[in-house]
């Protein structure tokens, strides 16, 4: 099946035809009738799968069958992380190139005015996280009145990362009549609470099992211990001289801390998180995928808005305290239909973590002992015996810079 049969413009198909796309996704040939036809979907799928396109492109097409008019915000797409706004953007900009569609990307860490300026020139399509949004709508920069369509970009990384106070104030500033799309490769119990007070009978498209990992990604464990990480890590992309490596920590501390490590060892490492200026993380992105630099270290900021359809390798040298970002890591190889290789380095106090993965994905994992990194068996037996750990969410809060009065509130930072 091709996408002509799916109703787009012909001006559409021709940019696709231009870009090379020419069988849709699953995900694709499911939500694009259905967000043409103007119905509210929640949509799944894994990553890499084509989500983006799948809401992109009938909006896009929406746009050239209107009449011409003065230009209004007809489109808000919210995500919850800086790098997942440039990304949307990136793809509206793609899929739209010589039809007439102003896309405008707006995000925190980065001076508003630029921003400011190419609002002002006329948008179609506001890409946003939800501080910088609630930001220019508070200063009367943007009027909201118009949107037709809202979409949740990820909804479920926004809850988590306490952004749904921010997402009620945004719902009041918009028209109560509108289309709202749900776009997430993981639905949790949080999300669909959610869906059933901003949908109206929504279409549910899933089309692989929930919460599912990439096909195309073999996932590996080793068990180590917590000091002998970062030599398991050099050991492994020395040994097999791996070019392009991402590796997840949980906290903004283990990014710089493992990147000096590997830079010790010769490996040139670039630290991406949350505390790092929007040009630095720009910086870093664009030497990691031009290949200057052999490794990412990151946080979950990364988790949901890296595109890199080459991506071989991505490294958990921490497991998440949310399940769900073990899916959103993993899935930033095996894109577009490549094979990728997951490797998730598990000690003895994190075993409780790779239960909860299980659980989630409905899969066994049987942890391997590498060589010459074989886990201490006094380590283990302090583990076992040790005073059980915080609550996931004080620990999620935590590995996100939230104090302890933002995790009772429920106030996210700003992104």
């Amino acid at each position: 099946m091709s996408f002509s049969t799916l109703g787009l413009h012909a001006d559409v198909l021709s940019v696709l035809d231009t870009l090379g796309y020419q069988t849709p996704t699953p995900i694709q040939l499911a939500a694009i009738p259905e967000v043409l036809a103007g119905h509210d979907v929640m949509a799944g799928a894994q990553t890499g799968t084509g989500k983006t396109a799948a809401f992109a492109l009938p909006l896009i097409q929406r746009h050239l069958t209107r009449e011409a008019s003065e230009k209004a915000i007809r489109v808000l797409v919210l995500t919850p992380t800086r790098e997942l706004a440039q990304q949307v953007h990136k793809s509206f900009v793609k899929y739209s190139q010589g039809l007439g569609l102003n896309a405008v990307v707006a995000y925190g860490g980065a001076s508003i005015n630029p921003q400011i300026d190419a609002l002002n020139e006329g948008c179609d399509v506001l890409v946003a996280t939800p501080g910088r949004l609630l930001e220019l709508t508070m200063k009367q920069l943007i009027d909201l009145n118009s949107v037709e369509t809202l979409v949740l970009d990820e909804a479920d990384r926004m809850l988590d990362m306490g952004f749904i106070i921010d997402i009620e104030r945004i719902l009041k500033r918009l028209p109560e009549t509108r289309q709202t799309l749900f776009f997430s490769a993981t639905f949790n119990d949080e999300v669909f609470a959610l869906s059933k007070t901003l949908l109206r009978d929504p279409k549910l498209i899933e089309v692989s099992e929930r919460n599912a990992a990439a096909t195309q990604v073999e996932q590996r464990i080793y068990e180590v211990d917590n000091k002998r990480k970062a030599a398991l890590i050099a050991y492994l992309i020395g040994s097999k001289n791996w070019k392009q490596v991402l590796i997840f920590t949980r906290t903004k501390q283990a990014v710089d801390d493992l990147a000096k490590e590997l830079g010790k060892d010769g490996i040139k490492a670039v630290a991406v998180h949350g505390d790092k200026s929007q040009g630095a993380r720009d910086r870093g992105l664009e030497e990691f995928k031009t290949g200057q630099v052999r490794v990412l270290v990151a946080t979950d900021v990364a988790a949901r808005g890296l595109d890199i359809e080459q991506l071989q390798y991505v490294i958990n040298y921490e497991l998440p305290y949310n399940a769900e970002d073990y899916i959103h890591r993993i899935g930033r190889t095996g894109r577009a239909g490549q094979d990728g290789l997951a490797i998730s380095l598990v000690s003895s106090k994190e075993k409780y973590l790779l239960t909860d993965i299980e659980k989630l994905t409905g899969e066994t994992f049987v942890p391997q002992w590498l060589e010459g990194f074989e886990p201490n068996p006094m380590v283990q037996e302090e583990a076992a015996s040790s005073k059980r750990k915080p609550s996931k969410k004080t620990l999620r809060a935590k590995a996100l810079g939230q104090s302890g009065a933002q995790v009772k509130s429920g106030k996210p930072r700003r992104r």
